[in-house]
């Protein structure tokens, strides 16, 4: 397969276009799954979680703040370096953000994920069920783009 016919300029544009899309959607997620995670502090069953529980909450939220600010990140920095003739740095930068964001959302996911089940199953019910979901999205976000990479 050919290489696209494009300027170094036009190929930042297009990566460009390409990763904003990909963040639309990954934003859209981590900040519904913030403002639910907010939320659940305001409840009267979490008065009842245990100090573990707590402190998982407490991580979950944090992780979910910072992939948030990872994955707002590339617009922040794309409006500051506008019109500087720095696109192509804004691109790697951005790419280098949202894969931090990514890798932040996947740990809150798997947080939040662990906190539900430990309040609705036994412990170690949870650490396994949350031990196959892990597996499931490293497989899907990780080893199957890099095995559709290097097979190509």
């Amino acid at each position: 397969m050919a290489g696209r016919d494009e300027t170094a300029a036009e190929r930042a544009d297009r990566r460009w276009v390409e990763l904003l899309q990909e963040v639309r959607v990954a934003q859209t997620g981590v900040q519904i799954l913030l403002a639910f995670l907010l939320s659940v502090a305001f409840t009267p069953r979490f008065t009842e979680l245990g100090t573990t529980d707590r402190t998982i909450y407490v991580v979950t939220i944090v992780l979910g703040a910072a992939a948030t600010g990872a994955l707002i990140a590339p617009v922040s920095f794309h409006r500051f370096v506008s019109g500087q003739q720095m696109k192509p740095q804004a691109v790697e930068w951005a790419s280098r953000l949202t894969v931090t964001g990514l890798l932040l959302l996947l740990c809150t996911i798997m947080c939040a994920l662990l906190l539900i089940l430990r309040v609705v199953l036994h412990q170690s019910a949870a650490l396994w069920i949350v031990s196959g979901v892990l597996l499931w999205f490293l497989a899907c976000w990780v080893v199957l783009p890099a095995w559709a990479r290097w097979s190509k």
